[in-house]
């Protein structure tokens, strides 16, 4: 009974973080990830649980009393691991090479990590016989949760994406405002959430889903960086054909 219990958990789990999965990486389909190092980062992300379950449990001894202090110091952990997860992955593979896959990867491995987290989360009632609690806890997760991780996450992408094309130094900076947004994401959501009323707890799911609107830009945005000598001639060969046709209609030619 046990084992079965697990596995529709895990499916539970699963399922929701797949179709999120499918929705996100329509973002590439120009030039899409292969689905071989999009598993790897997805299961990356799952095993980055197991290591974040015993890294809190010692974290929460340093928080003291605390709460506030000790969901941040849980975003940073989880958030840290994660990119760890793509770093170790996906970042030194060769199809890592145009400026939005950073952002894939990235969502990726937090979807694998909401994957199994959700399946820990549900498994709990779910092995008391509380169908009904597993179910609510699921979707619950599924519109609030699972994001969260997506979000956060998330901006350590876009930082990445943004200076693809930069130096060294620039990358490392970009990493370290990506992850601090991550972190400060995470835990407003923690402990937005925490001791909630329903009313309160619904809007913090409000501003997840406000964010992946955001998110919806933002990965616009990444797809249009370009390397700036690119960009350089990109924009004279506009003004090249700008000047050439302003010239012709003056002139009376047709264009």
């Amino acid at each position: 009974m046990a084992g079965s219990n697990f596995i529709y958990a895990l499916l539970a789990g699963l399922v929701p973080s797949l179709v999120w999965l499918f929705f996100w990486t329509r973002e590439d389909e120009s030039q899409p990830e292969p689905r071989s190092l999009l598993a790897g980062c997805f299961f990356a992300g799952m095993l980055a649980v197991l290591l974040a379950i015993p890294l809190e449990q010692w974290l929460t001894g340093l928080s003291g009393s605390s709460n506030d202090f000790k969901y941040t110091l849980w975003a940073a952990a989880e958030e840290m691991l994660k990119f760890l997860a793509v770093a170790i992955v996906a970042l030194r593979a060769p199809t890592y090479d145009e400026p939005v896959d950073a952002v894939i990867y990235t969502i990726a491995v937090a979807l694998g990590f909401a994957a199994m987290e959700n399946t820990l989360f549900i498994m709990g009632p779910m092995s008391t016989g509380n169908l009904s609690t597993s179910i609510i806890t699921g979707n619950m997760r599924f519109i609030g949760a699972t994001l969260v991780h997506v979000v956060s996450s998330a901006m350590i992408g876009f930082a990445l994406g943004y200076t693809f094309y930069r130096g060294r130094l620039a990358k490392y900076l970009a990493w370290v405002v990506g992850l601090i947004l991550a972190i400060t994401i995470h835990a407003a959501f923690n402990i937005a959430i925490s001791g909630a009323s329903v009313i309160g707890t619904l809007k913090a799911f409000g501003w997840v889903w406000g964010a992946v609107v955001i998110m919806i830009v933002l990965f616009e945005e990444v797809k249009a960086v370009r390397p700036p000598g690119e960009s350089a001639r990109t924009d004279n060969d506009s003004n090249y054909k700008q000047a050439i046709s302003s010239t012709s209609l003056v002139r009376g030619d047709q264009v």
